[in-house]
Order: structure tokens, then sequence, then C-alpha cells
């Protein structure tokens, strides 16, 4: 890993029409570090924002490994049944 941050680029519809980031999440040392604004009134809006994250990120893994967008979405929802059976389970 490198010793200095390595920013992700603003997507470029953000860049032409504003907007709000919401999200920024980044590997520390293995660990996840988070922070994030409310946003949205509904916290179920966050669900559809996670399943959204959850099918892009599974893409992904389609285009850049051997893995189907299919498998990559089970394991990505395999590990959030998992994290979701840790009551304290925040990193």
């Amino acid at each position: 890993m490198s010793e200095s941050f390595q920013a992700l680029e603003i997507p470029p519809d953000a860049l032409e029409q504003g907007g709000i980031e919401v999200l920024r999440a980044a590997v520390v040392d293995g660990a996840v570090s988070v922070a994030l604004r409310r946003s949205f009134d509904d916290p179920a809006t966050w669900g559809r924002l996670m399943v959204d994250l959850a099918r892009q990120a599974a893409r992904a893994y389609a285009l850049e490994t051997d893995m189907s967008e299919e498998e990559a979405f089970d394991r990505i929802r395999a590990g959030w049944e998992a994290e979701g059976l840790d009551p304290g389970g925040l990193n």
C-alpha cells in the first residue's frame, strides 16, 4: 500500500452539474475508514444506495477479473449477510 492517500476522480456528471458528496471510504491498514453525511430524509435511501454500490462493484469485478457480475454480486451479498450477523460490527 502507498503511504499517500490515493483519491478517486470526481464523477464527470458531478463536475458538470455539481452535487454533494455523501460518502468517502478508504482502506487504512486493512480496515475501512468512512466519512459520511446523513444526506437523506429517509434512511431507506441508504439501502438503495448500498445496493447500487454493490452492483457497480460487481461490474468492476466482472470487468477486471475472471469472476462474473452475478458471482461477484453474490459474494458481496454473502459478505453483507455475514457482517449483519455481528451486532457490534463497526470498524
